[in-house]
């Protein structure tokens, strides 16, 4: 039985190897080594050997992926952004497999954990920074002080830029995480009602048909915000990659 709604997200270890120090496979690695395989599979079924110019069921879907995000790229970098397109692209298929894959039962969300978001975010944010400074070197660091702004205020406002500008890491790992890890619990916690009024019986063999209704509706939902996220992920790393190469 389980204890917690909270329990689903228990990292475990599923065996443990001696490398010098104990290394642990857990089932967070487990199910990140799935949705590495899944993307690889699609991509190898949608543009390898099995591709046609009547394009199949995988090469429809990839190329439906590929254009979705190549316009997002296109509105919101330009030009300037083809060049970082497969790693946005490859991005968002992994977010977009590891959010789908959470909602089968029996699995394991990984984007419902802060330290994997986190560090997707971190590397994400690193990489950007990278862009900025290839870019434009030293020049970067005036977009931490807006155009026109007053010299008196300078020091205030670029304290308030940086900050904002730490904070992108946070935008885009906590959103993720806490979107995927309320919407697993809340499901959890309403499946865990409706179950209980099952076991007492009686007229709760039909109170209970009212939970279990929205338990569908809110799986029906996530399954669409699992789309949303992994779009809203591609978004707010194309705004930060244009404010990179452009300094806008």
């Amino acid at each position: 039985m389980v204890a917690t709604p909270l329990e689903q997200f228990e990292i475990l270890p599923l065996f443990s190897l001696i490398l010098g120090e104990k290394f642990a496979f857990t089932n967070a690695s487990f199910f990140l080594v799935i949705a590495v395989a899944t993307v690889l599979s699609i991509l190898y079924l949608g543009i390898g050997h099995h591709a046609t110019i009547l394009p199949n069921r995988w090469q429809a879907l990839l190329e439906t992926l590929y254009e979705f995000v190549l316009d997002r790229v296109q509105d919101t970098i330009g030009e300037k952004g083809y060049r970082y397109f497969p790693w946005i692209f490859v991005t968002f298929l992994f977010l977009l497999t590891c959010n789908r894959r959470g909602r089968i039962p029996y699995t394991f969300t990984v984007t419902s954990h802060l330290i994997i978001t986190f560090g997707f975010g971190r590397a994400t944010f690193i990489g950007i920074n990278i862009v900025a400074f290839r870019e434009h070197g030293l020049h970067f660091f005036s977009f931490f002080l807006p155009k026109e702004a007053p010299l008196a205020l300078s020091p205030f406002l670029v304290r308030i830029e940086f900050i904002s500008y730490i904070f992108r890491v946070v935008s885009l790992s906590v959103r993720l995480f806490a979107n995927r890890r309320s919407g697993h619990t809340l499901l959890k916690i309403l499946a865990g009602f409706s179950w209980s009024r099952i076991s007492i019986g009686g007229i709760f063999y039909v109170l209970q048909l009212f939970p279990l209704a929205v338990v569908f509706a809110l799986t029906g939902l996530e399954l669409g915000i699992a789309f949303l996220q992994a779009y809203v992920w591609t978004i707010l790393v194309c705004i930060y990659l244009n404010d990179a190469i452009h300094l806008h």
